[in-house]
């Protein structure tokens, strides 16, 4: 389950205020990028499900973007539930019920399928 999730942290903090330069902080970058998901995405082999709403102003939208990429080009299997025009803590009661029930059926589903 990734619910709105951070991959990239030293792309997270760029956005941050103050103002952060990776350039001029090499070493706080490298080690903000190791302790991301996207750092291990190689031996990633888990299905998972993404659930992100699309104008999210705490954790870019892209973030759910770019590991979903990089998750397709090794052949790790997910699916993604978006919600158009909604944040990082969903204002409608109703998406937060359909990101739980697809949290919960996503997870019987799988848990349930042979291991491969």
């Amino acid at each position: 389950m990734d619910l709105h999730g951070a991959h990239d942290w030293s792309a997270i903090i760029n956005g941050c205020q103050p103002s952060y330069e990776p350039e001029d902080y090499p070493e706080f970058s490298r080690i903000a990028y190791e302790a991301s998901p996207m750092a291990f995405v190689d031996g990633w082999r888990s299905p998972v499900l993404f659930i992100h709403g699309d104008d999210d102003r705490n954790v870019p939208f892209s973030e759910t973007v770019d590991m979903a990429e990089a998750l397709s080009r090794r052949g790790v299997d997910f699916e993604h539930l978006i919600f158009p025009d909604e944040v990082h803590e969903f204002l409608l009661h109703e998406n937060w019920i359909a990101a739980y029930e697809a949290a919960l059926e996503f997870l019987d589903r799988k848990l349930k399928a042979p291991i491969s």
